[in-house]
């Protein structure tokens, strides 16, 4: 859906005086919920959702020094250089078309996909989404460019590539290869204690060539979402970034030149591997169908409120179907709902 009220320009305007994180490391995700909202039909209820995500939103951090063309590298993976990053790719996408920025710097950044919780590729996700349905077409608003900006700067200065994995057991499908991944041996703290056990990953999602990439990674989407119905009560908020995560790189994919789609494929499926690897229980549980509509399942999810449940029930939408829509109506009843 094209956005024709305005709303998320204005969301977007609203945030950007504002961080990507609070208190240290959380993650705002104030601007990929209301580009759900709005995507979703629920525009008038933005500016009300935001009011309510107000009190966890900070500023910025300071700016410490100037990234440069030259010596970005010895930047990337520096979080106290967020500001510093953002302003970077705000000039960069000032001088040249957001396409081109976005394809340089896509491989650089892909290694680093599961830092910050993967949150940093789902913003992009979500905002090269915003820039390929932006009513202004080529002429792109500025607000959805700044929302680009905010993000690959997130990106870079959470760049943190997993550890060396070695290669298990082929599995033949996205939905048996999820079900191999081991899980790690402590799954307790923080992601990153987590994600630094993290030591072999079953093979899956080899492609030899682009579409046959894109094919596979909308197969890797749908079996995270699909698995959520019967695993997400392991950790209903971490979970979902197995399915957001890897949904993220397939809407970056057309905004991308083809020879990136393959080497994207192979970092989604590590991406949604290490959620679960560090969050998932052993057993499935039961779930129930649900009768609802696409509609009426995101107006629930819109209506619970809370963010992950709101971006994860617009993934469940990209995939469609009735396992799906459990999953998302699933989402809606673990996570504990920010209006009461």
């Amino acid at each position: 859906m094209t956005d024709t009220t305005g709303t998320l320009d204005e969301a977007l305007e609203r945030l950007h005086a504002s961080g990507p994180e609070r208190d240290g490391w959380l993650t705002n995700h104030a601007p990929m919920a209301v580009e759900a909202l709005v995507r979703h039909g629920q525009a008038a209820t933005v500016h009300r959702w935001l009011d309510h995500y107000a009190d966890k939103l900070e500023e910025p951090p300071p700016p410490y020094a100037p990234v440069t063309a030259d010596g970005w590298r010895e930047a990337l993976g520096d979080p106290a250089r967020i500001t510093d990053w953002t302003r970077f790719f705000a000039r960069e996408l000032t001088e040249r078309p957001w396409r081109a920025v976005l394809a340089e710097w896509w491989p650089r950044l892909l290694p680093g996909i599961a830092a910050g919780a993967t949150h940093p590729v789902i913003r992009t996700g979500h905002a090269v989404r915003t820039l390929l349905t932006s009513p202004e077409g080529d002429a792109d608003s500025g607000p959805r460019l700044a929302e680009l900006a905010h993000s690959l700067g997130y990106w870079a200065a959470r760049h943190q590539p997993l550890p060396p994995l070695a290669p298990l057991a082929a599995a033949p499908t996205a939905a048996a290869a999820l079900d191999a991944v081991p899980p790690v041996p402590e799954q307790d703290g923080g992601i990153r204690h987590r994600l630094a056990q993290l030591t072999a990953f079953p093979v899956w999602g080899d492609a030899p060539d682009p579409d046959t990439a894109r094919a596979r990674l909308a197969e890797l989407v749908a079996a995270a979402t699909h698995r959520y119905a019967t695993h997400g009560y392991g950790e209903p908020t971490m979970l979902v970034h197995a399915a957001t995560a890897p949904n993220a790189v397939l809407r970056a994919l057309p905004a991308l030149p083809r020879a990136l789609w393959v080497p994207s494929l192979s970092a989604a499926w590590a991406a949604s591997a290490a959620v679960t690897a560090a969050y998932a229980p052993a057993e499935a549980a039961p779930y129930e169908a649900t009768s609802l509509t696409p509609e009426e399942v995101f107006a629930r999810a819109a209506a619970h409120g809370d963010d992950h449940t709101i971006k994860f029930t617009d993934t469940a939408l990209d995939v469609g179907g009735p396992l799906a829509l459990a999953a998302a109506v699933r989402s809606v009843e673990l996570n504990a709902p920010a209006f009461r």
